[in-house]
């Protein structure tokens, strides 16, 4: 399931002049560490895109992002233990009154640029899904933006943010942003910003 106009098929950075430049997560950092990866609910696309198939249901939207998130994060850190939204949903389910519903803790909050900690409620939400899925930091896909800057291209742009669920320190933020012929392109294209293979790629 899919949608985007055109066959075109490369990916390229969104332009320079619109936002900076996309800051990789360094999961070295990270490695052996219990990092829950919160579900998305905020995805937004302009009228151009909006109409196309992939856009029609907000669930099935929101799982198909996730699910993509969720497959880059373990197929390019792997030395990174991912607690995806399908693992907190069942700790939710196994702690009523305990965690909330890892879907509607607010966490598109995150997504303002200038917050410097973690703000409440969101935070106490967080500290006690962490206490329980293990670790104590939170990876937070906040928002989702596609555009369409020109028929055959489609521009994904993913806030993102590493936060200290104790402490509420945010940690780490970036807005990874790319470009390519389908959505399903773009935000693959965006996640390998995120998740550079040092080393490995060029």
């Amino acid at each position: 399931m899919g949608c985007g106009g055109g066959q075109r098929s490369e990916t390229t950075p969104a332009p320079a002049d619109s936002l900076p430049p996309t800051i990789g997560l360094a999961t070295e950092s990270l490695a052996g560490q219990a990092i829950a990866v919160l579900p998305l609910t905020l995805i937004v696309a302009d009228s151009t895109l909006s109409s196309g198939e992939l856009f029609r249901n907000r669930t099935v939207l929101l799982n198909w992002a996730d699910s993509i998130v969720g497959e880059k994060l373990t197929a390019r850190a792997p030395e990174v233990d991912w607690k995806l939204p399908p693992d907190l949903r069942a700790i939710a389910r196994r702690s009523p009154g305990v965690v909330t519903d890892p879907d509607k803790m607010g966490q598109a909050v995150m997504r303002a640029p200038k917050l410097e900690v973690i703000p409440d409620p969101f935070r106490s939400h967080l500290r006690s899904l962490v206490a329980i899925s293990g670790g104590r930091h939170a990876l937070v896909p906040a928002a989702l933006v596609f555009k369409q800057p020109e028929p055959g291209l489609v521009r994904a742009e993913l806030s993102i943010v590493l936060g200290d669920a104790r402490s509420g320190q945010i940690l780490w933020r970036t807005i990874a942003h790319a470009q390519a012929g389908t959505p399903v392109a773009a935000l693959e294209a965006a996640m390998d910003l995120v998740l550079p293979v040092r080393g490995i790629e060029p």
